[in-house]
């Protein structure tokens, strides 16, 4: 089942007190990005981050979810409703994730 357009607008709406935060569609899915680092994705219309320490101690919780067929394990997002909750979550991520990966020409 692919994401709807309009849950990517809601997470994108929840998350708009953050600068810099871009997406990339791709096979029906969107993948989310902050600072140009890949935080997770939307994936059946369900928020999933990678599973960095950081992720782990914000949201101790959390259930590990496969975005698709043959994927490692992410950390889903259950308290999508809370802008403070999100936008916490990925300034506490952003540090760990890895920067983006220089294209070859």
């Amino acid at each position: 089942m692919a994401s709807s357009k309009e849950y990517l607008e809601y997470i994108l709406e929840q998350l708009s007190g953050l600068e810099d935060i871009t997406y990339r569609a791709m096979m029906g899915e969107y993948i989310l990005y902050y600072k140009g680092k890949i935080v997770g994705g939307i994936y059946d219309d369900r928020l999933l981050v990678k599973p960095v320490k950081a992720a782990v101690s914000y949201m101790p919780e959390a259930e590990y979810a496969l975005p698709y067929e043959g994927a490692k394990e992410m950390l889903l997002v259950d308290n999508v409703d809370s802008r403070e909750y999100l936008t916490g979550l990925f300034e506490a991520m952003e540090p760990e994730l890895p920067a983006p990966k220089r294209k070859r020409n």
